[in-house]
């Protein structure tokens, strides 16, 4: 296993591991760059006006987190019997989600990863993945952080303070945004259009890569139309790591500036990130340190 992830590492091949478990009746899957063990179910503290996802807090580790329902957050039936916790680390914080069961791992290619059909409450789900005559879907955990932590959304739209000169500067350039969560991609664009950026805005990597790809091969000088790409990691169709291994390898595209923008920043992802040539990595909902960064590279 850690020569397969030795080979993902640095390569980029677009593929990524997912843990599948259940909720109720529907097969699910997590990411496993997000998961740092699987525990039996634990006795949790209940805190006054708590987030109603959240079953209570516990520690682990020397580390105190809350336990997240996945049955109460999705509207299923609960399990009370043989419950799982998968501990997962995200945004800097860690947390709990209680699930029925969990089987086993699965090593997939983001190509095989369709995107979540737009129909009424599939707003928690970024992907669908088919395999071996059932769907497992793919959920957005950011988003339920950012549901029970209003903080998250807080420093997505935090701009730094800035000179008009700075201001100015920002106005004549543009990002292109690669990020599949609407919400979150929302919120990006948003606060990158009131800090005075213009941005190009991209569903996954795919599209983004095929967005790049026409600005290239248009005619004009690619430094006149987009002087930087922000791009999330975990993405259906083609994640960040590939979009960014494209971009590095394309003759006209190599020189232009990627920053990594995720939930996914821990040691092993920063080295994979490095090693593909981004320009720097950010945690998300760190918007503050991000803008600074790409103030650094294009408005100075």
């Amino acid at each position: 296993m850690e020569d397969d992830k030795g080979i993902l590492l640095e390569s980029g091949t677009n593929e990524f591991e997912i843990i599948e478990f259940s909720v109720g009746n529907v097969f699910y899957g997590i990411n496993v760059a997000k998961v740092r063990e699987i525990i039996n179910v634990v006795p949790v503290t209940k805190l006054p006006n708590m987030h109603p996802y959240v079953e209570g807090i516990f520690t682990l580790r020397g580390k105190v987190m809350p336990v997240v329902n996945l049955a109460t957050c999705l509207a299923s039936e609960p399990k009370t019997e043989n419950c799982k916790i998968i501990i997962s680390e995200m945004n800097g914080y860690y947390l709990g989600f209680k699930v029925d069961d969990v089987s086993r791992i699965h090593r997939i290619s983001w190509s095989k990863m369709e995107p979540s059909p737009d129909i009424t409450n599939s707003d928690r789900a970024i992907g669908i993945v088919k395999m071996e005559g059932r769907l497992i879907i793919l959920l957005d955990f950011e988003k339920i952080l950012s549901e029970i932590n209003p903080e998250i959304n807080k420093k997505l739209t935090a701009i730094p303070t800035s000179t008009a000169d700075v201001v100015a500067i920002r106005k004549t350039k543009t990002i292109l945004v690669a990020e599949d969560s609407h919400m979150l991609r929302e919120l990006l664009i948003s606060t990158l259009h009131d800090s005075g950026y213009n941005t190009i805005a991209a569903e996954n990597g795919q599209v983004a890569w095929e967005k790049l790809e026409a600005l290239a091969h248009d005619g004009k000088a690619l430094a006149e139309q987009i002087q930087l790409v922000i791009t999330d990691v975990e993405m259906p169709q083609m994640d960040g790591h590939h979009l960014l291994k494209k971009v590095k390898e394309d003759k006209v595209l190599k020189e232009l500036p990627v920053v990594i923008f995720s939930s996914l920043i821990n040691d092993e992802m920063r080295r994979k990130g490095e090693a593909l040539g981004a320009y720097a990595q950010v945690t998300k909902p760190e918007i503050e340190q991000l803008i600074s960064i790409v103030d650094k590279k294009i408005a100075v």
